[in-house]
């Protein structure tokens, strides 16, 4: 009975946990904008802003122009026709030219109280359900004081309201700076965190065409170079002490145009001379989207800043599109943020694409925590009902029941994947058919198949008895679950019926990309354009998995047979069943087991079983030059054939014979990545100790000429003959290379 109670209270508080918190969508309207108040599509929004009322620099009070007050006055009455449950807010402009006079209001006690009671009256009399204070910061030490005095008795003054009025409180939120702290000033954080509903994060606007010279993600995500980003604002709000569910994600609906000084080098942080189209760039999405349709230009996306970008002509304009939105949406939930907060509503295009992409995100994102509460909670039911039967049963059933329900357990960590019947699999695959079947190696056979919706997948069907590829299988599910990028390839789903291990992949129409590289007719299909795009997206696949991602992996089997391309012959890295999570404070880690691909693998690997953070960057730069050679690493080369491709590679590059080891077929000359320095980032990859390859994210800014200088690389490892400052390990491993093997194959030691 005793253990019955703890059950159900497990049980009930798994019920109180599963109570959804209110999550915020919130969006600005701006008077000025001239946007009808009845075309907003209030349905799509929690709460709505209307900006700005402004302080009396002589009175302190509130002041609504009179050019306002006939929106103001009808605003909550018109957008709640369309969502009568939508909340209003009148947003305070206190920033730029108007900071003065807010400094000056809170440094006195009766221009404070002028303040607090005409503010409290225009939010009643024009029906509104809250204030917004926007855009304020205090600049000393003194108004950082008086800041949190003024706030005290505001949030006071709103308590206390409702007693005499017999109304609700009002909502108090603040419009803040990406960042808590600035230069040496910082928000009063325990007053903001005492009086504010929540706080929305303006997390944009970090660079600009009226200041900076160069193309910037203005609403960066992430940003590897500076702390101009959106993901290291947030941190530093909650590393400062604010919760993070009083924090309020800002999407801006708007982007900023540049003029490029050279229309041929356009990605982010090229030269620029300055605004374009606008007096100061900016420019809603609605009228990016109407430049995007009528020049027929499809916007680039960045994965590292998570960011879009496009160029017409010699202009340069950054945004965020569809999928940004999404990302920033579903970070904000993975993050335990309290919403969003669009600025601004009318920007967006007249479909309305971004705020209903926001939305269904937001709703994706519920749907699956309830599933997951759901699991939970019948895990629980039939936890308890279990438990009470077993509090009846002789012990010989007893034990028989714990048994089985070990067995079943194993599908907890696949509770996110779709399980697959063995029905299902045979029929998409025709049963296994051998026009369906990709390829085979010793973990079992790869098959392509077509569910019952039209959907074409990929299937690893394990060989029974495989050992090996039964651990490989378990380290890829734990693993490919936790990570998502554009740039790896994502597993749909399991089947495990009838003692089969089989992992369900999305399907890659043009399978991988040694087929390409190493068939003399099929690599005329991969010019100059295509091969920095899978350069490019191998690169932020690798920044993603060692920088971004919640835990740092090591893939340790990156070869070109394990990068796969879809329709558009855009990478994805695939095969992470050998891979491995490091510490965010690991550099090197060791094993006895070594396992890999013949000439993929580095030489401190070989000889020490020693693995490290620049363990992929090593294979990369083999891959790097195969990309620019099509040149296998099973072959040997130079005069007398008796040298390795990376040897052959260095020693052409240090006669400044580079041309003779690219592909001829190839032609960079209207590209900004040139091949000759691909050849020397790659060369830096594959330098024989780990501590002098670069890392992923300096590789990334030499391959986008972002450095001013490319190092000159030390004799890459394996080589046949010493140089004064490395040791010749190439009798640790065989000359034969099976890197066009399309499975994980040990190496002996």
């Amino acid at each position: 009975m005793f253990k019955i109670n703890i059950c159900l209270l497990l049980f009930l508080s798994l019920l109180k946990f599963s109570e959804a918190e209110t999550w915020i969508r919130s969006g600005y309207w701006y008077s000025g904008s001239e946007f009808p108040v009845p075309d907003i599509n209030s349905e799509l929004f929690t709460h709505l802003v209307c900006a700005f009322a402004h302080i009396n620099t002589s009175s302190y009070e509130i002041n609504i122009s009179p050019s306002d007050e006939p929106y103001m006055s009808t605003f909550t009455e018109i957008v709640r026709r369309k969502n009568p449950s939508a909340k209003t807010l009148l947003s305070i402009w206190a920033g730029a030219n108007s900071s003065s006079t807010f400094f000056d209001m809170i440094s006195r006690s009766s221009s404070r109280r002028a303040f607090i009671e005409s503010s409290i009256t225009a939010a009643r009399e024009h029906g509104f359900m809250g204030l917004d204070l926007f855009d304020v910061f205090p600049s000393t030490p003194a108004n950082m004081t008086n800041m949190e005095s003024f706030l005290d008795e505001w949030k006071e003054a709103i308590d206390s309201e409702p007693k005499h009025t017999d109304t609700s409180p009002l909502i108090l939120t603040m419009g803040a700076k990406y960042l808590p702290v600035m230069e040496s000033t910082i928000y009063p954080l325990n007053a903001i965190r005492r009086t504010f509903d929540w706080v929305h994060v303006l997390s944009f606007d970090y660079h600009l065409p009226s200041k900076d010279r160069f193309t910037g993600a203005h609403a960066a995500l992430y940003d590897p170079s500076s702390n101009l980003s959106t993901d290291y604002g947030i941190n530093e709000w909650i590393r400062r002490g604010l919760p993070a569910n009083k924090l309020v994600l800002g999407l801006p609906y708007h982007g900023y145009a540049w003029t490029l000084v050279n229309p041929n080098d356009y990605g982010i942080g090229a030269p620029a001379k300055g605004v374009a189209m606008t007096p100061d760039g900016s420019i809603s999405y609605r009228h990016i989207k109407w430049y995007l349709n009528s020049y027929g230009v499809q916007p680039t996306f960045n994965s590292t800043y998570v960011v879009n970008y496009c160029k017409i002509g010699s202009f340069w304009i950054g945004f965020d599109d569809v999928e940004v939105v999404k990302i920033k949406v579903s970070y904000a939930k993975q993050k335990g943020l309290l919403g969003y907060s669009v600025f601004q509503v009318p920007n967006d295009d007249m479909d309305w694409t971004l705020s209903r992409t926001a939305k269904e995100e937001e709703e994706d994102q519920n749907l699956k925590h309830e599933l997951r509460v759901i699991l939970l909670s019948t895990t629980f039911a039939a936890i308890l009902l279990l438990g009470t039967i077993l509090c009846c049963l002789k012990r010989k059933f007893i034990m028989s029941k714990v048994k089985g329900k070990a067995a079943s357990g194993k599908t907890k960590e696949w509770s996110n994947l779709q399980v697959f019947s063995f029905t299902q699999i045979a029929a998409a695959t025709d049963n296994f058919s051998c026009e369906n079947k990709l390829g085979e190696g010793g973990f079992g056979s790869v098959y392509k198949g077509e569910l019952n919706n039209g959907l074409q997948i990929a299937i690893k069907r394990l060989s029974k008895g495989s050992t090996q590829g039964t651990e490989e299988l378990k380290n890829e599910l734990a693993l490919t679950t936790r990570l998502q990028h554009v740039n790896l390839v994502k597993v749909l789903g399991i089947c495990t019926e009838r003692e089969e291990q089989m992992l369900v992949y999305e399907y890659m129409p043009n399978r991988s990309l040694d087929m390409y590289l190493f068939d003399p007719v099929k690599r005329l299909c991969l010019d100059w354009q295509k091969r920095v795009q899978i350069i490019d997206g191998v690169t932020q696949g690798l920044l993603y998995l060692q920088e971004y991602s919640q835990v740092t992996i090591i893939h340790r089997d990156l070869k070109a047979s394990n990068i796969l391309l879809d329709k558009e012959m855009k990478p994805k890295i695939s095969d992470f069943g050998i891979a491995r999570i490091f510490q965010k404070d690991e550099n090197a880690a060791s094993t006895r087991r070594i396992i890999g691909t013949y000439g993929y693998v580095p030489p401190e690997y070989v000889k020490g079983g020693i693995y490290s953070r620049k363990y992929d960057v090593y294979s990369f730069g083999v891959l790097l030059l195969q990309i620019i050679s099509g040149k296998k690493t099973s072959c040997l080369y130079g005069v007398h054939k008796n040298i390795n491709l990376l040897q052959h590679a260095y020693e052409l590059w240090r006669n400044d014979n580079s041309i003779d080891f690219m592909d001829p077929s190839l032609d960079d000359t209207s590209s900004t990545c040139k091949m000759k320095t691909c050849m020397q980032v790659a060369l830096l990859c594959v330098q024989e100790r780990w501590q002098d390859r670069p890392s992923m994210l300096e590789v990334s800014s030499m391959l986008k000429n972002e450095t001013d200088s490319v190092p000159v690389p030390n004799m890459p490892a394996f080589s046949t003959c010493r140089s004064p400052d490395s040791q010749n390990i190439c009798s640790s491993i065989e000359r034969c290379s099976a890197n066009m093997l399309t499975i994980t194959q040990e190496i002996p030691r």
